[in-house]
């Protein structure tokens, strides 16, 4: 089966989005239970770090995290269509 590789990448940016969205909100909400989160996916100890939001440093993460996950969205389905073409 052939995907389209254009709209897996929109959709995976616009999780990516949605998720980043949620991931502002919970360190707003309950910081020192998201830098205990962080410490624990990272595997280190972040005492010297603290959280630093603002609406600038939102919508630059939104944008990176977004773009990201469109061009490796893209790229995942490429790959796939390009294998599965070698498969038949």
């Amino acid at each position: 089966m052939k995907l389209n590789a254009k709209k897996f990448g929109l959709a995976a940016g616009g999780a990516f989005a949605v998720l980043s969205g949620v991931c502002s909100l919970l360190v707003l909400i309950m910081p020192s239970s998201m830098m205990a989160l962080t410490e624990g996916m990272v595997h280190g100890k972040l005492s010297g770090f603290e959280w630093h939001l603002s609406f600038s440093g939102f919508v630059t993460g939104l944008f990176g995290w977004s773009l990201g996950a469109m061009i490796t969205g893209w790229l995942i389905v490429t790959l796939y269509n390009k294998q599965m073409k070698t498969a038949k």
